[in-house]
């Protein structure tokens, strides 16, 4: 399915009924890194009580957008509007990566509108120089394994994974590798000019009194965004459980999949039994 916005096309998924809840992955890949991870858990938690609502980001999947709307302010004035179209007037929020920046600024313009927050290895500070990153990381690697890999194949995979073997690869091939090789190459790097909002973001939301059921998921070796920034927010959020996974970099839901399952189950119930 596609939503139009201007000249931007959105490819999006539309799964199940329910309350709704929209989810936006990161950047440079597509939605499957999001049904990849949570679809697993919608299935055990029981489906039919959310539907999903699963984007491409502009230049990324299936959608489509000319090099002007590379920049943060513009890709949310394009998720407002479909989520105000689209998803209606209360939905849930789940932001990966710079999904989960994206994520906050939807958050930041339609506060009474969200029912609770899911961030995953969220980036806080969008200009590289300012993430609070772990000095050292250790990667747990399957060598035998690695070693079966064409180099290039390896050397993309260990780019984004501190636990390299067969499963997390296997996974790697599912979610992100073909989402990354078809993303839109001059509308990405457009966009990395122009990646931080022109407004602070988590100011707003400070001041907004968010008291929803909230999830943070975060890596203890994740040295793309870390998790020290997202922790110095937990004020804002007095619903929020904050979870630093050890053995896990940026893609800590496919690392520790069963811990992340389990958290996500939890904030699943609590919006079902502890939303007001």
């Amino acid at each position: 399915m596609f939503y139009t916005y201007g000249d931007v096309r959105l490819h999006y998924e539309d799964i199940g009924t329910g309350d709704p809840m929209l989810l936006i992955h990161g950047m440079g890949c597509d939605m499957r890194i999001m049904t990849d991870c949570m679809e697993p858990v919608f299935r055990k938690h029981g489906a039919h009580a959310y539907r999903r609502l699963y984007l491409d980001l502009p230049g990324m999947g299936s959608s489509t957008a000319p090099l002007g709307f590379a920049s943060s302010d513009r890709i949310l004035e394009a998720i407002v509007a479909f989520a105000d179209d689209v998803a209606g007037d209360r939905f849930a929020l789940v932001g990966e990566s710079y999904g989960g920046y994206l994520a906050r600024g939807v958050l930041s313009r339609r506060p009474s509108d969200v029912t609770g927050l899911m961030l995953v290895c969220p980036v806080v500070n969008a200009p590289h120089g300012m993430r609070d990153l772990p000095d050292d990381v250790t990667h747990f690697t399957d060598d035998d394994y690695l070693r079966s890999l064409d180099a290039k194949d390896r050397s993309r995979f260990m780019d984004s994974f501190v636990i390299a073997d067969k499963r997390t690869h296997d996974r790697y091939v599912t979610a992100l590798r073909d989402g990354m090789d078809a993303a839109d190459p001059p509308f990405l790097h457009a966009l990395s000019q122009s990646y931080a909002y022109s407004f602070d973001v988590d100011a707003r939301i400070a001041q907004l009194g968010f008291d929803r059921p909230s999830l943070f998921v975060t890596g203890r070796q994740d040295d793309v965004v870390g998790y020290r920034d997202l922790m110095r927010l937990l004020p804002s959020y007095p619903r929020a459980t904050f979870a630093v996974l050890d053995a896990a970099g940026h893609n800590a839901q496919i690392e520790r999949s069963d811990p992340f399952d389990a958290l996500a189950a939890d904030w699943l119930d609590r919006l079902e039994h502890y939303a007001h």
